[in-house]
């Protein structure tokens, strides 16, 4: 059929594809592209999730930072050094843990002083760098894969503490489901950072978008402001500021 094709070269083009935008295209109705899309998810072409369809597999397996900190480089410190323009002197900010939080520690120059607290051990070692930055490790129970820690101990001390710039890492971003991360303890732990923040900034670059992870961190209502890469598509990224979120493209 060709309207199958179609949908396949536009996906192949832009890397997502809405439901609602593949109505307006074809003038057929909601049900007809999901058809459409379940029909090419059986013999293998694509990939459904939430309000469209993709190439990748949207459901993200826990992978190792070691293994991480090798993709999407260039990316990643693009994005970090964009951060770091939005943090001041004697500012308090929170930093969560993953491969774009370590990049945002080795970017952070301020000169002058800074309240941290952070899940991270490896963002806790780069950032003593400075004998200015007061740094808050937070305790618990170590996840070996993301080298943070997460539990009770780690969410007891966030009901104390308020700061206001929270910097997190996810795993995945869908804009119909939200922000999210391959472990559900740690989902909980950015729960509670959310809760102690005045502003949430994402940092992730472009291959986080229409991908899920197990445990669900925040919706998208919740999120400030996103720093990613301009290879997302100009029809996301106009999505993304028709929720009212501040967006950054390196």
């Amino acid at each position: 059929m060709k309207r199958h094709q179609a949908i396949l070269d536009l996906l192949q083009k832009e890397g997502y594809i809405g439901v609602s935008e593949l109505c307006d295209m074809f003038s057929v109705s909601a049900v007809t592209i999901r058809k459409d899309l379940k029909l090419l998810e059986n013999k293998g072409l694509l990939f459904r999730n939430h309000g469209g369809a993709t190439f990748e597999n949207p459901y993200i397996n826990d992978r190792n930072v070691s293994e991480k900190e090798k993709i999407h480089v260039k990316e990643k410190n693009a994005i970090a050094e964009a951060a770091v323009k939005l943090i001041k002197p004697e500012d308090s900010i929170m930093i969560g843990s993953g491969t774009s939080m370590q990049s945002l520690a080795k970017a952070i120059n301020i000169e002058g002083n800074l309240n941290i607290t952070t899940s991270s051990l490896n963002v806790s070692l780069e950032l003593t760098k400075s004998p200015h930055y007061d740094i808050l490790q937070l305790g618990g129970n170590v996840r070996h894969s993301s080298s943070s820690v997460t539990g009770h101990f780690s969410q007891a001390i966030l009901e104390n503490i308020s700061c206001n710039l929270l910097f997190l890492g996810v795993d995945g971003i869908d804009m119909s489901y939200g922000c999210t991360t391959t472990s559900l303890s740690e989902a909980m732990l950015n729960k509670k950072m959310i809760e102690s923040a005045q502003k949430i900034i994402i940092l992730a670059d472009s291959s986080k978008f229409n991908r899920k992870g197990f445990g669900k961190i925040c919706d998208i209502s919740e999120i400030h402001h996103i720093i990613t890469d301009s290879a997302i598509s100009s029809t996301l990224a106009q999505e993304i500021r028709d929720h009212g979120i501040q967006l950054t493209l390196v």
